[in-house]
């Protein structure tokens, strides 16, 4: 049977707030004037993936990403849009539609990844060597570099960009130990162990789990039945897998041998015949059932397992909308460096005014630029890096730099907008000044106020 494939949509997101919203969810946040979760679909579209499994958090979330796909992609894509309570984490989402994966494998994409890396190429790989996961890890995207600095107003302080710690064979094909999150604030430890079974560890910080992975169904069932407190595939379920996978069943003489620190007691020397064998027989397609043997005979091994990655060339392009600032880095490079992804056309100048859109006399337009359906700008106006959206009214003398504004907004005559986010339905009268801030949908930013590295909303009633 083909993989079976799950991407998860998420919810509405603390971290994008006041991006996100119960009206727009993550999965529907414009990239270029088109969800996020579009650049997801149509890769998958792309690689012959067409019977797909959306996970959305809510019932809300879910109707509201139905109805887009829906209208979007009838008749190109077979997608079956579920719902999962909200903050059950990524594992405890596969948990939840576990009755609904029925393939031998099972490809899980998040729902955020901007990327043009083929998901065949991870399925390949993961199919070739036998594996129980292979996980897609990706050069670190460099972010920030613009005209006004960083476009996330308070979020550039935070450091968003979250490194891996992550040891790999010399063959560059299994992952040998992976360390995320929290664990990457303080010291970490590699057991001594896997650095003596496999002689050799390249140590690597410049590498993003992409959040695609290929999974052999059963052993994922098995992880999430029995370790119920699982809540993140990143964090959780493939460090497990990760660590696991040097703990084979060892008998000896029919009798379990003891553990100490998570360790089988297994002297060096036989350790390091294991994963040799263990390495030199990755090819073989009986891998999983290898009965490999130390030097003396006496070290039976059974159910040992695979984890693999995939390590796509730094020529692709590869990002997660995670943040403010990832939202803005990665409007910027689909504009600009990764056009390609943007699915449009690019003019002679190097961007995107569509066709019904009007411009006043004196504006212009920079390159890497976008300017929606139906949206007119007065006279004297400047956009640079900048995508704007559909059926926006903007007046005269408006500056626009480094910013994304979405669709329906009005901007009147002498407004200045630098490395901001301006959402849906917002309002900025006369001479409003925003640099680094993020405006909430329908927000009213009021004549002459000038903000800085503010996230400015509506009260909720």
């Amino acid at each position: 049977m083909d993989f079976q494939v799950v991407v998860l949509a998420g919810g509405t997101s603390k971290n994008l707030v006041p991006l996100v919203s119960k009206e727009l969810p993550k999965a529907l946040l414009p990239v270029a004037n088109r969800p996020v979760l579009s650049y997801v679909l149509e890769l998958l579209e792309l690689s012959n993936l067409k019977d797909i499994i959306v996970v959305a958090e809510g019932e809300d979330v879910a109707l509201r990403i139905g109805s887009w796909i829906s209208g979007a992609y009838d008749e190109r894509l077979r997608v079956e849009v579920t719902s999962v309570p909200e903050d059950v984490g990524t594992a405890g989402a596969l948990r939840a539609i576990s009755r609904h994966l029925t393939a031998n494998d099972i490809l899980v994409v998040s729902g955020d990844l901007v990327s043009d890396v083929p998901p065949g190429a991870v399925a390949a790989t993961h199919r070739r060597n036998g594996a129980v996961v292979t996980a897609m890890l990706c050069s670190v995207p460099v972010s920030g570099s613009s005209e006004s600095g960083s476009a996330g107003g308070k979020d550039k302080t935070k450091k968003a960009v979250i490194h891996n710690i992550v040891g790999l064979d010399p063959t560059k094909q299994f992952l040998l130990y992976i360390a995320s999150g929290a664990e990457i604030e303080k010291d970490y430890k590699i057991q001594k162990s896997i650095l003596r079974a496999v002689g050799q560890m390249d140590i690597r910080a410049d590498l993003m789990d992409a959040y695609m992975y290929a999974f052999k169904r059963s052993a994922l069932q098995k992880v999430l039945d029995q370790k119920d407190t699982f809540r993140s595939l990143r964090q959780d379920v493939l460090p497990y897998l990760v660590r696991s996978q040097l703990r084979s069943e060892v008998l000896l003489n029919g009798t379990p041998r003891t553990e100490e620190n998570g360790l089988e007691k297994v002297g060096s020397h036989k350790i390091q015949v294991l994963l040799s064998q263990i390495l030199s027989n990755s090819s073989a397609t009986s891998f999983h059932d290898l009965y490999a043997s130390g030097a003396d005979g006496s070290i039976p091994v059974r159910k040992t397992h695979k984890c693999c990655v995939y390590i796509p060339p730094s020529s692709n392009y590869c990002a997660r909308l995670f943040s403010i600032q990832s939202y803005s880095d990665i409007n910027r490079d689909v504009i600009g460096e990764a056009s390609h992804l943007s699915g449009y056309s690019f003019s002679a100048q190097n961007n995107i005014i569509h066709p019904s859109a009007q411009l006043g006399s004196k504006t212009t337009v920079g390159p890497h630029c976008m300017l929606g359906e139906g949206s007119q700008m007065g006279d004297k106006c400047s956009v640079k890096r900048s995508v704007i959206g559909r059926h926006c009214r903007i007046g005269s003398n408006v500056k626009i730099a480094n910013s994304v504004v979405m669709d329906h907004v009005t901007i009147a005559d002498g407004c200045s907008i630098q490395g901001s986010v301006i959402c849906s339905n917002v309002q900025l009268q006369e001479r409003a000044v925003l640099r680094d801030c993020q405006v909430g949908a329908g927000f009213v930013v009021t004549a002459a106020c000038e903000y800085k590295g503010e996230a400015l909303a509506r009260k909720e009633k």
